[in-house]
């Protein structure tokens, strides 16, 4: 037998929003397999966040709910997460909507519903929840926030402008927030994935136009949920506090930016 130097690590108190499915589920269980407690937070499927609470390593996590586009609702779950587990270490908005709204082909009515419940759920949603969540993480003596973006925020979504756009204010929030909450030992920062393989894409990668996305990347596929959530893991420890106000790209090469 032989005595591993390496310690335990200590297990942190994560808040991880749209953890149902998809990117936040991986995220969920990222963290969870790290020793880490997590608080899933689910949206409008408590069944699917009730699957993903009970395949999380270890113990200590918790399920909350909240509609992001009600403010009141965010600051409640937050609060309720940090109660639940103790406080909290890190914040992830990883919640997002993406709903088709071709500019040369939507209604001005559905245009604006578009618009108003995109920039809500991805923007607005993850400042609120930031905001809320900042005394909890001064508290335990600093932190991370965690936001998932898109390669949309900088190579344009022309089917549905109105999350590229939410994507892109994101990126300024976080950037904004890392200078703002530096002093208080917290960082914030973004990974902004292409295309990654998700019950939301499926419908696209599964269509006729599936191989032309895979061939956007020179690896000829798309992200992995996990590959995105090993990002996030690694952005949110302790290592990379100094890396504060990155956006790190996960597309695969799918688009370079300089």
């Amino acid at each position: 037998m032989t005595n591993d130097p390496t310690p335990p690590p200590s297990s942190r108190a994560v808040l991880v929003t749209g953890g149902s499915r998809g990117i936040g589920r991986a995220i969920a269980r990222a963290f969870a397999a790290r020793g880490d407690r997590v608080a899933v937070h689910w949206g409008e499927s408590r069944d699917r966040a009730e699957a993903v609470l009970a395949e999380l390593p270890g113990s200590g996590h918790v399920l909350v709910q909240a509609d992001l586009t009600d403010a009141g609702a965010v600051a409640a779950m937050v609060d309720s997460a940090a109660d639940a587990l103790g406080g909290l270490d890190v914040l992830v908005n990883n919640a997002g909507v993406f709903t088709a709204s071709p500019p040369l082909s939507s209604s001005y009515e559905r245009w604006q519903e578009v618009w108003a419940r995109t920039l809500a759920v991805n923007l607005v949603g993850a400042a609120n929840a930031t905001f809320r969540a900042v005394p909890h993480l001064r508290a335990a003596g600093g932190g991370a926030v965690m936001n998932v973006s898109s390669r949309g925020a900088f190579r344009g979504e022309p089917d549905n402008p109105a999350y590229g756009a939410s994507k892109a204010g994101l990126n300024a929030f976080a950037q904004s927030m890392a200078v703002a909450l530096a002093p208080l030992g917290i960082s914030v920062s973004c990974v902004a994935p292409g295309f990654v393989q998700t019950e939301m894409a499926r419908e696209v990668l599964d269509g006729p136009g599936g191989a032309a996305v895979r061939a956007q990347s020179p690896f000829g596929r798309v992200a992995r949920p996990e590959e995105v959530a090993s990002a996030v893991l690694w952005l949110a420890s302790p290592e990379a506090r100094f890396s504060t106000g990155t956006i790190v790209d996960v597309n695969g090469a799918s688009y370079l930016r300089s």
